[in-house]
């Protein structure tokens, strides 16, 4: 279904389209279903402009729509972030952060708060990843991976090790930057890879922590605060594992959520949903789906696995109404994120107002990229 061998044209005749990455369904517009006798109907409200639910098991996809759609990904980007890098550095390795650690860090980036001149846990670090979003705590951990441009190379070469071909990273935070996009299919790659690894799968379904603070002058004691998952269905959605979800102006809201019951773990992505709720409402509702229809829907297409052999090309599928060109085969990174360093956490989609939302939504209809906003705010981490 996958690998099928190429057709060739007559004579004369324009080539046939390449076959989409996971079978040739996922590459067709619109949803895709095949329900048995008795299959429950999907949810007849949905907004996101892709969106994906899939066996994590299995690899099997029960419906999409529009999964190799290229757009902004917002903070799941983190979750390739940690498929590179968290295997590198041992939970319990202590790293004194640096102030040059912790610059460049674009305006309105969530952060959990690191401080320079101070120790920290990689654990410590990946938590502020996980639960708060930091993209203080990437910058840390990217820095100790070699750089940011460095990492965000590995990054690339990592989403195309798993045929991630819808992906190009330029910054590895999600920060909003020209031309970073990636779809739902490839980011559920990139969480079913994540959850294979114990670490990431215990990072992405901790709700709150204690993260270390400041020293205290008077007294020489390091002090520690609460951090909690921004992740609203943490918790709240039974049988929830987790794993992300993200947020920015231009990006609108995404989600990657995995949940497991009666001994399956479905994942579920949704990406540029009408409303910043909508992004949780809509995965829920996929997951009930998705149970429901164990056994009663034929697949659409696959989860491919690393060095799978698949179709030579993307589907070419492009981001927003308008389209956005298809990124390059192999990107050159580029370090090119604001020089000033944030000083305040923004909790991404909160207070952004009908107003806003009404704007990001013209901008959407529009293609996105090119529209101004008054209030751009580019907050990660939802």
């Amino acid at each position: 279904m996958i690998a099928a061998p190429p057709a060739v044209a007559a004579p004369g005749e324009p080539p046939p389209p390449p076959v989409a990455v996971g079978g040739e369904r996922l590459g067709l517009p619109g949803v895709q279903v095949n329900p048995l006798p008795g299959a429950p109907a999907l949810p007849g409200d949905l907004t996101g402009q892709s969106w994906i639910v899939a066996d994590a098991s299995s690899g099997e996809v029960l419906a999409t729509s529009n999964p190799h759609l290229r757009l902004a990904p917002a903070s799941t980007l983190k979750i390739l972030f940690a498929d590179t890098v968290l295997p590198k550095f041992d939970r319990n390795a202590v790293h004194k952060v640096e102030d040059a650690e912790i610059q460049g860090i674009g305006p309105g980036s969530s952060l959990v708060g690191i401080k320079e001149d101070l120790e920290y846990k990689v654990e410590d670090l990946w938590r502020g990843v996980f639960l708060s979003s930091g993209n203080d705590a990437v910058h840390v951990l990217a820095h100790m991976n070699g750089g940011v441009q460095r990492t965000v190379a590995e990054m690339q070469a990592r989403a195309e090790a798993l045929q991630a071909r819808d992906t190009r990273v330029v910054s590895p935070d999600g920060y909003d930057s020209d031309g970073q996009v990636s779809s739902a299919y490839d980011l559920t790659l990139f969480a079913r890879a994540g959850l294979r690894n114990p670490d990431f799968r215990a990072y992405c379904a901790t709700r709150d922590a204690m993260f270390p603070g400041a020293v205290d002058k008077n007294t020489g004691q390091r002090g520690s605060f609460g951090i909690a998952n921004t992740d609203r269905l943490l918790g709240k959605y039974p049988g929830l594992i987790g794993v992300k979800n993200g947020f920015t102006t231009n990006a609108g809201s995404t989600f990657v959520g995995a949940a497991e019951r009666g001994g399956r773990t479905l994942l579920v992505t949704v990406m540029h949903p009408s409303s910043y709720q909508k992004v949780y409402d809509e995965t829920a509702a996929l997951l009930d789906w998705g149970f429901a229809a164990a056994g009663k829907v034929t697949p659409v297409g696959k989860l491919v696995e690393e060095g799978e052999s698949v179709a030579p090309t993307p589907t070419g599928q492009a981001g927003g109404a308008a389209g956005a060109p298809a990124p390059p085969p192999h990107p050159t990174p580029s370090d090119s994120a604001p020089a000033a360093a944030a000083t305040a956490r923004v909790d991404g989609g909160e207070g952004l107002g009908a107003a806003g939302w009404v704007a990001v939504g013209l901008a959407l209809a529009a293609g996105g990229g090119g529209v101004l906003l008054l209030f751009r705010r580019r907050a990660v981490g939802g």
